[in-house]
């Protein structure tokens, strides 16, 4: 029987390594052997973990500073250990969280242009780990909530604009902790652990909601993120060391819904996921590929769409928030891969003759505005992300500071951000009046001069036509 190839718009999704001059060159990657990305994109800048000599550092190149990268380029640098993990927040474009050897984790406001000096001071450092902090990660709808585990098998989560751990989620693990991730709305969170133990957990009530034994029998590590539906995706390895990718329910994590296997690669597979297009990507430490499935309703619930190879076997990976897209091109993710040396921006487009909008590609998404505040949320509240369209492409705007004080004033907007709104117009219309006296006369004075040049060299042209007709007539006429 004839073999029916499923329908998807996602079917011919191409994958595109720009050229040289649009990557970041020059770049020492960091040689840590722990499993995490080493990259953190947004729309306004790209965050790479880098080889440092006395402690830990990471760069910040805003987006467009691309081309051969200074080796005196200004770093993060407050680390006294190597930095493992590092991760933008998701309601301001300017603020950063990085965890690291040094058993800290550090919260960073970057400047809009980036760095002229390097940072050593951070905003905020959160001390609460007793062994390395290998894991990040901001809550997607409370303000100022960050996620960080760590080699002492505990999960914590802090208030950052207070700058306490208001969770510590320990005993819950029995081994390393290898992923932690919130689902959409952050009432829940995955962990994968060494334990070979997947594990949701509701942290405000301090308790495991759901718990699978092996869920995948091989010793390497696995990845756990959640789904936009709530279900959980895993890969990990088989018993005979292939890769698996895995789908569960949390609320039946008996079997798999369903539990497919790849290849007998030993790199540990780290997935991207864009909620609006159910689209994981599935990118492989040390592969030189990404492989992209879409997850629907219908059997076998995982489709694979296709596969982009390149020839260099990738170091880490950033993924760009959806707002961070060209919605002109149809794209519709894009990868920062690193090479030992460089940085290089893949984008994936969707061939389309259409200059419109593509609705269908573009769902609302997630913006950058954070629909509850940290107080909200340890209060038991929640919130589903706070949607954008992306019809005229996304602007980024200027993000408020990250203050940290002992009372958490980020929540209430202050009085001084009403003033600056109202000046706003003020501005504006400071910048559309004409300029200064001085400023007129010197400009007029210009107009004046060059009308003049304009004058005589029309007059010039006028002598000098009548001067080459003359010298026609007094030719025509010796003939």
């Amino acid at each position: 029987m004839r073999r029916v190839v499923r329908q998807s718009k996602f079917r011919h999704v191409f994958g595109q390594a720009l050229k040289n001059d649009q990557c970041y060159d020059d770049i020492r990657v960091s040689r840590v052997t722990w499993d995490s990305s080493f990259c953190a994109v947004n729309p306004k800048f790209v965050a790479i973990i880098i080889e440092a000599s006395g402690g830990g550092a990471f760069l910040v190149l805003p987006l467009q500073k691309t081309g051969r990268i200074d080796k005196s380029y200004p770093t993060v640098c407050g680390h006294t250990g190597p930095v493992l993990d590092i991760d933008w927040c998701p309601h301001n474009d300017n603020v950063i969280a990085s965890g690291s050897e040094d058993c800290t984790v550090m919260v960073w406001q970057i400047p809009d242009g980036g760095l002229t000096l390097p940072l050593t001071e951070p905003v905020v450092v959160l001390e609460g780990h007793s062994k390395r902090v290998g894991i990040v990660t901001w809550h997607p709808t409370a303000r100022n909530v960050l996620l960080s585990a760590g080699g002492d098998n505990v999960v914590i989560i802090w208030n950052v604009g207070t700058g306490e751990a208001l969770i510590n989620l320990e005993d819950m693990h029995s081994d390393m902790i290898y992923s932690a991730s919130w689902n959409r709305n952050g009432s829940f969170i995955c962990t994968a652990s060494k334990d070979k133990k997947l594990r949701v957990i509701d942290p405000r009530k301090m308790e495991i909601v759901a718990e699978k034994d092996k869920a995948h029998e091989g010793a390497r590590p696995m990845r756990a993120i959640f789904l936009a539906d709530g279900n959980v995706f895993t890969t990990g390895f088989s018993r005979m060391s292939e890769r698996q990718l895995a789908l569960w329910n949390p609320k039946s994590m008996d079997e798999p819904i369903a539990l497919h296997e790849m290849d007998t690669s030993n790199g540990v597979l780290l997935p991207f996921y864009d909620p609006d297009t159910n689209i994981i990507y599935l990118c492989g430490k040390g592969d030189s590929s990404i492989r992209y499935f879409e997850i629907t309703d219908e059997s076998p619930y995982v489709h694979y769409l296709n596969t982009f190879s390149s020839k260099e076997p990738q170091r880490g990976m950033g993924f760009m928030p959806k707002r961070g897209l060209d919605v002109n091109k149809c794209e519709i993710a894009r990868f920062y891969k690193l090479h030992e040396r460089k940085c290089e921006p893949i984008i994936m487009t969707v061939p389309r003759k259409s200059d419109l909008f593509q609705d269908d590609l573009y769902p609302d998404t997630a913006g950058p505005e954070a629909p509850i505040e940290a107080e909200d949320w340890f209060d038991g509240k929640n919130a589903d992300p706070i949607l954008i369209s992306l019809k005229h492409g996304y602007m980024p705007s200027k993000n408020r500071e990250l203050n940290v004080v002992k009372k958490n004033i980020l929540g209430s907007k202050p009085a001084g951000l009403k003033k600056d709104s109202a000046s706003t117009p003020k501005k504006a219309a400071e910048a559309a009046s004409p300029p200064s006296d001085g400023k007129m006369d010197e400009l007029m004075k210009e107009v004046r001069s060059m009308k003049d040049t304009i004058r005589s060299q029309g007059e010039r042209i006028s002598k000098l036509e009548e001067l080459i007709a003359n010298l026609t007539n007094n030719d025509e006429s010796e003939d």
